[in-house]
């Protein structure tokens, strides 16, 4: 059966309708939740749609080639840096940099699928790009999937979703936030933000 944590009261969750009036008027947003969950396909797609700077975390700060990961404070620097920036959407959770990120934030999408949705789109994916680099992914990093990122996968919503909602609370209590747990509510998010204003 699956299993999420129980949902916590989140100051500004705003429905669909709402999100896309204010994603419309956003310069800044953030994407996080669960890999294999669809935030990067997500955030392209809005990034496309409005002109937005697509900035990935994965890509653009945590990893090197060879799957090394970049030093702490070098990747602290990269976000500080690329917050800065008018527009843009960022692709990542990572709640220890949410003091950087959330207070320069107008708007988070929260993508919480449940976590063998999440599972299947890691699998999936893997098998699509097997043996190269996805585009979002920082160069020489090639696809891979082990039971280490799969096991990160299943507990991410009971160890990620305290932190996440925690930082929420502390770094953006005024950043309205919508939580996608389907992927019927991520393809009704897109149709909508499809259509004129």
């Amino acid at each position: 059966m699956e299993q999420t944590v129980a949902p916590q009261a989140l100051s500004h969750a705003v429905d669909l309708e709402e999100a896309a009036t204010l994603i419309r008027r956003a310069n800044r947003i953030l994407v996080m939740g669960c890999s294999g969950g669809g935030k990067s396909t997500l955030s392209q797609k809005i990034a496309t749609r409005f002109g937005l700077t697509y900035v990935s975390i994965d890509r653009d700060v945590l990893w090197l080639p060879g799957w090394v990961q970049r030093d702490k404070e070098e990747q602290r620097a990269i976000i500080v840096a690329k917050v800065q920036e008018e527009r843009w959407i960022l692709d990542g959770t990572n709640p220890s940099t949410f003091d950087v990120r959330l207070p320069r934030t107008d708007f988070v999408i929260w993508v919480r699928m449940p976590r063998l949705l999440c599972v299947w789109g890691a699998i999936s994916r893997w098998i699509k790009w097997m043996g190269r680099t996805r585009p979002e992914m920082a160069p020489g990093c090639i696809e891979k999937v082990d039971w280490e990122f799969l096991h990160f996968i299943w507990t991410f919503e009971e160890k990620f979703s305290p932190k996440v909602i925690a930082g929420l609370a502390q770094h953006g209590p005024n950043v309205p936030v919508l939580q996608l747990k389907s992927r019927g509510e991520m393809r009704q998010l897109l149709d909508l933000l499809g259509r004129p204003a």
